[in-house]
């Protein structure tokens, strides 16, 4: 296809191999992506890892580390928050480094830290993503983490947004599985994704918090996230915009 193209493919279907300079959009909005987002909007020095043994790893290198995340739904022994933005977000230690862990999110960002063009997104911050995307890629793929082989829908809403604001500024979806999703969630307003097994996960866990935090904070972030390698780790930063 010639000209700007646009896709989405769910990591939980492989991690294909892409040219370097397509851009690779991680999204993972409950939690792991809005968790980094918040990380980085706040000063934090995030440390992105796919696996629990990476964490303690990454934690020994680090002075003074914050482990954050979750295996299973769980905080594993040792860490000091789960995956939650919302708890992130009332911390006031932003000078010590940041270890982030989940079952999912960090796995993705962490698989495209070698790409030139590795991004991460959420709903604080996917019109800068939008924006930022057609001045430096002429082709982009958004992917959503994926839970046990399921899309969800907030997942979806929110790669069919990027899309189609991609759309917006001359791309061409690349496939009608990505047209499809894009006309889906047209429209739909915020909570439009309260149906999805993630939400219903942190209303049985006790955990609403997040998602009313992720409900608060639509677009209030103007900077793109961008994953860069940083040796066996992958570290979230701001995009130079």
């Amino acid at each position: 296809m010639s000209g700007k193209a646009v896709s989405i493919c769910c990591f939980e279907h492989g991690l294909n191999e892409y040219p370097a300079d397509r851009a690779l959009v991680a999204v993972d909005v409950i939690r792991a992506t809005t968790t980094a987002i918040t990380a980085i909007s706040m000063g934090w020095e995030c440390h992105l890892v796919p696996t629990l043994q990476a964490a303690f790893d990454a934690a020994s290198r680090l002075p003074n580390a914050l482990l954050t995340g979750e295996v299973g739904g769980q905080m594993p022994a040792g860490f000091e928050l789960t995956n939650s933005p919302a708890q992130l977000a009332a911390r006031s230690d932003v000078s010590r480094p940041l270890v982030l862990l989940s079952s999912n999110g960090t796995r993705l960002m962490h698989g495209i830290r070698h790409s030139e063009s590795g991004y991460f997104a959420c709903f604080r911050n996917y019109t800068a993503t939008i924006e930022h995307l057609p001045n430096n890629h002429d082709a982009a793929t958004v992917i959503p983490a994926g839970t046990l082989g399921d899309f969800r829908e907030e997942d979806q809403m929110c790669c069919a947004w990027i899309a189609e604001g991609l759309i917006q500024y001359g791309f061409a979806p690349e496939d009608d599985a990505t047209l499809r999703l894009v006309q889906r969630w047209r429209g739909a307003p915020r909570n439009g994704f309260l149906m999805s097994r993630s939400v219903a996960y942190l209303q049985r866990s006790g955990q609403l918090h997040d998602l009313e935090f992720v409900l608060d904070h639509f677009d209030d972030v103007d900077i793109p996230g961008r994953v860069s390698a940083n040796g066996e780790s992958a570290l979230a930063v701001a995009a130079v915009v």
